[in-house]
């Protein structure tokens, strides 16, 4: 859930109450009013788009439908998975459970709307990864036939590197006038900072710098973004500062070596593949789901 789904939690004006008057029952599970105003406002606020009733509608049914025959098959999906995947939205937005239960209730949302359809798309993926799985795997050769189709380069170089991670401290109660000050600070330190075995000295016997252990990353693991901010950096010097809650970030490129696991170009093709491989297969599974399902409206 990213932090425009936040705002838009955070301006949304609770519902009026809605009765649990059942609507609709699909292979024995009640769908009910309360449900449908419920799982509306979280579409609307995940997509930005109010949806029709009908589409509500039908996304509560494929829900029902999910669980159901993943049960069939003996799949289910317990409340420590389901608090688990729950307690991650929280932790993206910097929230506890707790604050991000009160939040969602705040905007008219119940915490067990949103983790009802966690449940869902869990059980779902289980079950499609698990009946699937020979067809969704993706060899070399698809990968490599693929990026000559989209005209990428087979033999983008891939590398690991090694980072020290150095922050010059602001403190939490700072104004904007020192954190101006910080920043000058930290790129005096990029200036001064041209080889790791000195540099890392220096930034260690400096006031308000700290210097954390290093970590090693491969290209294919990072955002596009900071790959690129790498590549532009010579080994032994400092990335630009980046503003973090702790203060001015920066990165020691202390090593770089070209890497023989999946190049960044490589591990996106995969996962691309993957994913429509996935999808064709769920969107197929489930519509052979429905046309056996006994779906009653009231």
């Amino acid at each position: 859930m990213s932090g425009a789904l936040l705002a838009a939690f955070a301006t949304l004006a609770a519902p009026a109450p809605v009765r649990a008057q059942v609507v609709v029952v699909a292979n024995g599970s009640p769908i009910t009013e309360l449900d449908i105003a419920q799982r509306s406002k979280l579409i609307a606020t995940s997509t930005r788009k109010t949806p029709s009733r009908q589409e509500v509608i039908n996304e509560l049914i494929d829900d029902r439908l999910k669980i159901a025959k993943a049960k069939y098959y003996g799949l289910d999906v317990g409340d420590k998975e389901v608090n688990a995947a729950y307690e991650n939205m929280a932790q993206r937005q910097r929230l506890s459970p707790a604050q991000f239960g009160q939040m969602l209730e705040r905007s008219g949302i119940s915490p067990a709307a949103l983790k009802a359809r966690l449940k869902a798309q869990i059980v779902w993926s289980q079950l499609v990864r698990g009946r699937f799985g020979a067809s969704l795997q993706v060899g070399e050769a698809d990968v490599a036939n693929a990026l000559r189709t989209s005209n990428q380069q087979e033999s983008v170089t891939g590398y690991v590197y090694t980072l020290y991670p150095i922050t010059v401290i602001i403190p939490s109660d700072a104004g904007p006038g020192i954190a101006d000050a910080k920043r000058r600070e930290a790129e005096n330190l990029r200036g001064r900072f041209t080889s790791c075995d000195s540099g890392i000295r220096l930034a260690r016997g400096l006031r308000d710098v700290a210097v954390r252990e290093p970590v090693t990353r491969n290209s294919s693991d990072l955002p596009e973004q900071l790959r690129d901010m790498l590549a532009r950096i010579e080994i032994g010097r400092l990335s630009a500062p980046e503003p973090t809650p702790q203060g001015w970030q920066m990165f020691a490129l202390c090593g770089k070596r070209e890497s023989a696991a999946d190049s960044p170009a490589k591990k996106e093709m995969r996962e691309k593949l993957y994913n429509e491989r996935y999808e064709a297969e769920s969107k197929k599974f489930l519509e052979d789901i429905r046309k056996s399902a006994m779906i009653e409206y009231k």
